[in-house]
């Protein structure tokens, strides 16, 4: 096959319909990478029960992804910059592929942890690809508003629909089959790549510097091991301090680093922009609202309700449905609207509709639906539009790190709802549980545990039922309050960037 010409400042160098067909295909590596992040909410009490995993472990099964992923990101866009992001697309669906039949074949927690932390690799290959490959091939601004909107709604959509395609395999398969998934869609992506993808220019003289991807990675395994610690009631003040210290260490030998190298791996002089701040903090701040509204919501339904996978993914679809029309109209009238609207209010009304759920639980089914329907329509008026501050706020030489900083602040938030808010619910569930005089002292650890403890009746069912709603109702008041602070300091940031402006994506400030 011949080799497909490097992309220059002309779009001819790309076609129409190529540079929509390159679209489609990133689009298909974004959903392979946003359903594994989330596939494991409707399937962890499965994987909890079959694989005989503590609560510990069911949480790093799904930590693990993240946590790796946004350890490597930085790294990876740079290597994108300096290789070509074709190439690290094409090996990231490789490693991901290899992955998930690891995973699929897993026969203990602890190697799954480990496919997980495999699959994260091919991941952090692949994610910054995805949007530099876009940045590069849409040169004209009104295409690539549009064109990255898309891309920011197959991102909300991938992670609103892997609790469902993890319910509908598990209504049929074993749990395996929900990693198998992911090697027939890989090989199509890989010959769709191979087929429309350009060779993009590379650019040799960009380094890639291990070293600040290993401190990188160390800062945030303190982080998580801090957030997770401080969220227990057992915790342990040596834990804490270790964590704490290898925390503030790791990023300030991180930060001095960056500050001395010639090419870093994070330009730390962008964060002035403010534009490209606000994308960051929404993009963090949305997907922690997201995760931990994905992860708190399908485990009330399945322990406390009775759903089942498939009913509880479907429940929370309700947030994909609500920010598929806000996320793809974003970017078109990104430039009527301008960004303070769409993420400043977008947070705020992802905040009311995060608050509405908690009416939901207390009045019924539609009061839920609706506010999940609000906080979709919310996060992914934020969301669509918070790609296009980053990705527009950077020169085209370095999409690759903006790229990657993108992706990080994106999986920064679910990883830290997941480490705070996953321990959050046992930890209120724990502290609030007043279980009878003869009840099974196993029934106090957490939901699941009081489900499968002999000899729990129907008043430690009960007690245990009440708990989980207390737990569950501090993550939504959490979310809320969380998603209400981005879209103030957001409001704020973004205060010329209103309608209008001629820098309402692309500002100066560099």
């Amino acid at each position: 096959m011949m080799m497909s010409p490097p992309l220059s400042a002309d779009t001819s160098a790309l076609g129409t319909k190529r540079r929509w067909t390159l679209l489609v295909t990133v689009g298909t590596g974004l959903l392979l990478i946003t359903l594994d992040n989330s596939i494991l909410y409707t399937a962890l009490p499965t994987l909890t029960r079959e694989l005989e995993a503590s609560w510990a472990e069911s949480l790093w099964i799904i930590n693990a992804y993240p946590l790796v992923m946004t350890g490597l990101l930085l790294g990876s866009g740079t290597l994108g910059d300096r290789f070509g992001h074709r190439r690290m697309f094409l090996a990231g669906l490789v490693v991901f592929g290899l992955a998930s039949l690891m995973a699929a074949t897993a026969p203990t927690p602890e190697v799954l942890i480990a496919a997980r932390g495999l699959l994260a690799v091919g991941a952090a290959a692949m994610m910054p690809a995805t949007l530099a490959l876009i940045r590069v091939a849409f040169v004209n601004e009104r295409e690539r508003n549009i064109a990255i909107s898309v891309w920011g709604s197959l991102s909300v959509v991938g992670g609103a629909l892997g609790p469902i395609v993890g319910g509908a395999l598990l209504e049929q398969f074993a749990w395996g089959s929900i990693f198998l998934i992911n090697v027939p869609v890989v090989l199509v992506a890989v010959i769709l790549v191979v087929a429309v993808a350009p060779e993009d220019e590379p650019h040799p003289g960009t380094r890639w510097d291990f070293v600040s991807s290993v401190q990188a990675l160390v800062t945030l395994v303190g982080l998580v091991v801090l957030i997770k610690e401080v969220a227990k009631l057992d915790r342990s003040g040596a834990v804490v301090l270790g964590a704490g210290l290898v925390t503030v260490v790791g990023w300030w030998v991180f930060v001095r680093r960056q500050r001395r190298l010639p090419f870093p791996l994070l330009d730390l002089s962008i964060f002035r922009n403010a534009a490209f701040a606000s994308g960051v903090l929404a993009a963090a701040v949305a997907m922690f609202a997201m995760g931990g509204l994905q992860l708190a919501t399908t485990q009330r339904f399945q322990l406390v309700a009775g759903f089942s996978p498939l009913e509880s993914g479907m429940l929370v679809a309700a947030v994909a449905i609500g920010s598929l029309p806000s996320s793809l109209l974003g970017g078109a009238f990104l430039h009527v609207v301008g960004l303070r609207v769409l993420i400043g209010g977008g947070l705020g009304v992802g905040a009311l509709g995060v608050a509405g759920t908690l009416v939901g639980v207390q009045h019924g089914m539609g009061w839920l639906l609706a506010g999940l329907l609000v906080t979709g329509l919310g996060l992914g008026s934020a969301m669509s539009v918070a790609s296009t501050a980053i990705i527009g706020n950077a020169p085209a030489r370095r999409a690759g790190m903006a790229s990657s900083v993108e992706e990080v602040s994106y999986e920064f938030g679910n990883l830290a709802a997941v480490a705070l808010l996953g321990s959050l619910l046992t930890t209120v569930y724990t502290m609030t549980i007043r279980l009878p005089d003869d009840a099974p002292a196993a029934a106090g650890r957490s939901m699941s545990d009081a489900l499968t403890a002999p000899g729990a009746g129907p008043e430690v069912l009960d007690a245990a039922f009440r708990a989980f709603g207390y737990s569950y109702s501090t993550v939504m008041v959490v979310c809320a309050g969380v998603l209400a602070l981005g879209a103030m300091v957001t409001t704020v940031l973004l205060r010329n960037y209103g309608p209008g402006s001629a820098s309402s994506a692309y500002g100066s400030g560099h």
